[in-house]
C-alpha cells in the first residue's frame, strides 16, 4: 500500500511538472494572445454585449419606475398641515 502511494505521488508530481513547463500559449485565451479573429474572442465579445444589455435593461427599469412614481405623486399645494403643527 505504501509503495502504491509513493508511485501515485511520483506520477502526480510528474504530471504537475509537465503541466508547469508546458508552453504558456496553450493556456492563454484569445485576449492574452492578441488574436481578435478567433471564435473565443467573438464569443467573449458577445458575452460582454449580453451582460451590458442586461445591466442597461435593469437600470432603465429603475429609471422608468421612479419617473412613474414621480408622475403619480400628487403635487404639494401647501394647504396641508405639516406634521406636528396644531390646528
Amino acid at each position: 500500500m505504501k509503495l502504491f502511494r509513493k508511485l501515485l505521488k511520483a506520477i502526480l508530481a510528474a504530471v504537475a511538472g509537465a503541466i508547469a513547463i508546458a508552453p504558456s500559449s496553450l493556456l492563454a485565451c484569445a485576449a492574452c494572445t492578441g488574436r481578435t479573429d478567433s471564435s473565443l474572442a467573438v464569443g467573449m465579445n458577445w458575452g460582454i454585449v449580453t451582460l451590458l444589455g442586461f445591466v442597461l435593461t435593469v437600470l432603465s427599469c429603475f429609471v422608468i419606475f421612479f419617473v412613474h412614481v414621480a408622475r403619480r405623486t400628487p403635487p404639494d399645494d401647501g394647504e396641508a398641515n405639516p406634521p406636528g403643527a396644531s390646528e
